[in-house]
């Protein structure tokens, strides 16, 4: 029983020696039957409550209002820096005008007391943070395991992780121990796709990942293109070009991708230019014509444009006629 409900029933109780008259004993009584018998259960019951109460909160089944200064990120971040600007901002409007409807979940941190660790909901401790709010929170014990699982949870239940997030989480559970089953249980995957995450971000240099960002509409299908392209000798130094032109940091998450493997098929297609052999054509003083590259499925002709474009076009109204004397020279073998 707590001191407070002790002072309450001594006060209504009464007490001492004093012996009142039999005309003022009489209400007295009346009131300890009836009244003080109602607070008494009622102050009992609102103790309980708040016994319920207190340990809902340590179970983390109530929200509480933290300082979001106190708040760090997970160990086992699932997503990249948010550079969404006006996603957050759209945020901050909603919890400005109707408030924040859903909590994050957190843990206490395991080495810093009175500090804790975001399992899901940075955007939302980040707007209240620059509204100067207090972020509503469910407080939970979380074992890392625990912690993965309730990210991926809710991060598959909303879907907004890009491949590549996906790809990088999945490699830094593994290269921090977790067990692959776990793993497919926090992005709820199966093995075989696990794995494919898992060897994309090996095979695409972190830098790199970083450099391009979330990428939102980019899937496996061209992130495993691009890691299968770095395996080349070479490839990274290109990548790294592509990311230092000017016009790189003023792309998109999604152009800047497609520059780096732009700039990576591009180099390729060169590169094998170079080792196709090459016919010439020159003219009686010994100018050059035309240029003839086989590789592959095909015969490409080059004519210098600035010189020669009008003999080009010559050339393009004359094939027909030329081709159909060549077949008769040469007819196509059946089969």
């Amino acid at each position: 029983m707590s001191k407070r409900t002790q002072s309450i029933r001594s006060l209504f109780a009464g007490g001492g020696d004093h012996v009142a008259s039999e005309e003022s004993r009489q209400p007295v009584q009346r009131v300890a039957s009836g009244a003080v018998r109602s607070l008494k259960d009622t102050f009992s019951e609102v103790e309980r409550d708040y016994e319920e109460l207190k340990q809902q909160v340590a179970n983390g089944a109530v929200p509480v209002d933290l300082d979001p200064a106190l708040i760090d990120p997970s160990p086992f971040a699932d997503r990249f820096a948010d550079h969404d600007i006006a996603a957050v901002e759209a945020l901050k409007t909603s919890i400005k005008d109707h408030g924040q409807e859903i909590p994050v979940l957190v843990r206490p941190h395991p080495s810093a007391p009175g500090r804790y660790q975001i399992a899901y909901g940075h955007r939302r401790v980040r707007a209240t943070t620059e509204l100067g709010f207090r972020v509503r929170a469910y407080v939970r014990e979380l074992d890392d395991n625990r912690l993965v699982v309730a990210q991926g949870i809710e991060n598959s239940a909303r879907e907004d992780l890009t491949f590549i997030e996906r790809a990088s989480f999945a490699l830094k559970l593994e290269d921090g121990g977790f067990q692959r089953s776990l793993i497919q249980t926090a992005l709820s995957v199966d093995r075989q796709e696990a794995h494919k995450l898992i060897g994309v971000a090996r095979s695409v240099p972190r830098w790199l990942i970083d450099s391009i960002g979330r990428a939102p509409k980019i899937g496996r299908p061209r992130w495993q293109e691009l890691a299968d392209l770095l395996k080349v000798d070479g490839a990274e130094k290109k990548a790294l070009k592509a990311t230092e032109d000017k016009s790189f940091a003023h792309k998109d998450s999604d152009g800047r991708f497609l520059a780096v493997l732009r700039a990576a098929k591009l180099d390729d297609v060169k590169a094998s230019s170079a080792s196709l052999p090459h016919l010439v054509a020159k003219s009686s003083d010994g100018h050059e014509i035309a240029t003839l590259a086989v590789g592959g499925k095909h015969c490409k002709i080059e004519i210098n444009r600035d010189r020669d474009e009008a003999f080009a076009r010559f050339i393009m109204e004359q094939l027909p006629a030329l081709y159909a004397d060549f077949r008769k020279e040469n007819p196509p073998s059946e089969g």
